[in-house]
């Protein structure tokens, strides 16, 4: 049985000097990470944590969200990360949706930690990470300072209570629909995925993967995490608002592996890459939205000695499906195969399972599928359903996909993104990826907006490099790659498009 913090504890009692973390321009090492970590959870103990209890890392990317997470393991707790950006209502629902017991934050943050403590009945206490922003506030009821808690506890291993079963953490979904439901995760989940990605990732001690994603997006999440499981080093950025710095830390810090997302990479690709030493790039990995095959036939000539792999996953499984990056030559626009010991099909509305070239909804199975959404039971078994074995649940992933002769997975839309113009079905990605092949442009995004001929008529919204693209030049295009009804009645061009915390373009927002 193994827990999620034994991806630290083993890789401290291993290799304890070992580099584990660096984060602008220092390093700490295993032995450090996990002695802090010890600290924290036995002070997280003393002010009442417990075994399953939900703590709230309300913090951006830095050392104390890693040992945050590790901390609250070590208590026998669920960690909760939530972006810095959140605004106080949101951060409010979402602590008393998951009924919080703790919250870590930044000093600066205290007016909003003092406003939480007072609003949401079960916190009991804020712990603040320290900086110079305000005064220390630990004479405050309630609070105590992370730096109080790391000078007067053990660094011994707390006793632990958790098996594998327990909940390890809750991943709020973005709410682009609602509000944000949490994805519970139990600890045999995140190994079972981090186990499976390292393994077709070929992750090993020798790695030095870059992460500027958020920590409270799961993709950014994983990172530690599998870093951690092979004992390699993460360097640790707070965002990639400065690409620049991002691309001298990838040469200085020689990294090995570049997780991304198609708004990084479409950033990457304007810039000149040969200004840098960064030969020792391995491998280079995309999810969170499909790469179109040209950003794809970029990225290879850019950096030729790495791995390229395009994936996708979905907070619900974590990761779903990669593509081997030899198969990219034969299929540029798949995003592949299950991940190792993992299973997928594709069903039409009946539930009857499909063969290659029909489209219908992907269908999850394996370790990695999550035990369901907290308190709320009804969205629960929307998504999660009876599997064809007895006493086993699958994950209805809500994306639809077709598959190749050979098994290959082909992404077509999310089921409530396709457009009906016309009376036929139009995916927006289908368009989409016909609008990156036009040179210059740097980003597109296509929605469907009502119309009383149409239904629904095709909108194109495009940032372009090129100042002299016109509204002309991109249907005259799409006109000459596109069937007459998928061709946009719209055209708009914009600066840059909206995005969520994640990387993702805004689609509700577009429309």
């Amino acid at each position: 049985m193994r827990l999620v913090q034994d991806f630290l504890e083993s890789a401290a009692l291993q290799a304890p000097e070992k580099t584990a973390l660096i984060f602008e321009g220092q390093s700490w090492t295993y032995a450090q990470i996990d002695q802090m970590a010890n600290r924290l959870a036995r002070g997280l103990a003393e002010r009442g944590v417990a075994r399953g209890d939900r703590v709230v890392l309300y913090l951006p990317n830095r050392p104390e969200t890693v040992i945050g997470i590790f901390a609250v393991l070590k208590a026998d707790a669920v960690f909760v990360v939530v972006n810095p950006s959140t605004k106080s209502e949101k951060l409010a629902h979402i602590l008393n949706n998951c009924q919080a017991k703790a919250l870590i934050t930044l000093t600066s943050r205290s007016a909003i930690a003092r406003k939480m403590l007072d609003e949401v009945r079960s916190l009991e206490s804020a712990v603040l990470v320290d900086s110079d922003a305000e005064p220390r506030t630990e004479d405050q009821a309630g609070f105590t300072t992370l730096s109080d808690i790391l000078a007067n506890h053990s660094a011994t291993p707390p006793p632990r209570m958790c098996i594998d079963q327990d909940l390890a953490c809750l991943i709020y979904t973005s709410g682009s629909t609602g509000q944000p439901k949490g994805v519970m995760s139990a600890h045999e989940n995140v190994v079972f995925a981090a186990t499976a990605i390292t393994t077709y990732l070929k992750n090993v001690a020798d790695d030095v993967v870059i992460c500027a994603l958020p920590l409270s997006f799961d993709y950014g999440l994983y990172q530690p995490l599998m870093v951690f499981s092979v004992g390699a080093t993460l360097v640790l950025e707070r965002s990639f608002t400065y690409p620049a710095q991002f691309l001298r830390r990838l040469q200085d810090e020689k990294v090995t592996g570049l997780p991304g997302v198609p708004t990084i990479f479409s950033i990457l690709l304007q810039m000149d890459l040969t200004r840098y030493d960064l030969r020792s790039l391995r491998y280079v990995t995309n999810t969170a939205a499909a790469l179109p095959v040209a950003h794809i036939e970029r990225l290879r000539r850019s950096f030729p000695q790495a791995s390229l792999y395009s994936m996708y996953g979905l907070t619900e499984t974590k990761r779903t499906l990669y593509l081997p990056p030899e198969q990219l030559d034969h299929r540029p626009g798949s995003v592949g195969i299950a991940i190792p010991g993992t299973e997928v099909w594709i069903e039409d509305d009946d539930g009857r399972r499909l063969g290659p070239g029909e489209v219908g909804e992907l269908v999850v199975r394996g370790g990695h599928v999550m035990r369901g959404y907290w308190g709320d039971p009804s969205a629960t078994a929307e998504r999660f359903r009876a599997g064809p074995f007895p006493g086993e649940r699958v994950c209805y992933s809500g994306d639809l996909f077709r598959m190749d002769q050979e098994g290959y997975l082909y992404f077509v839309a999310r089921k409530d993104d396709i457009i009906k113009s016309r009376g036929e079905k139009v995916a927006p990605k289908e368009v989409e990826n016909v609008l990156y092949a036009i040179g210059g442009v740097a980003e597109a995004a296509v929605v469907g907006v009502p119309d009383p001929i149409l239904g629904e008529a095709i909108k194109a919204f495009v940032v372009s490099r090129d100042r002299a693209l016109t509204e002309a030049d991109v249907l005259r295009h799409c006109s000459a790659h596109l069937e007459d009804f998928m061709i946009p009645k719209y055209v708009v061009f914009a600066e840059s498009l909206p995005k969520s915390d994640n990387g993702k373009i805004r689609k509700d927002a577009l429309k």
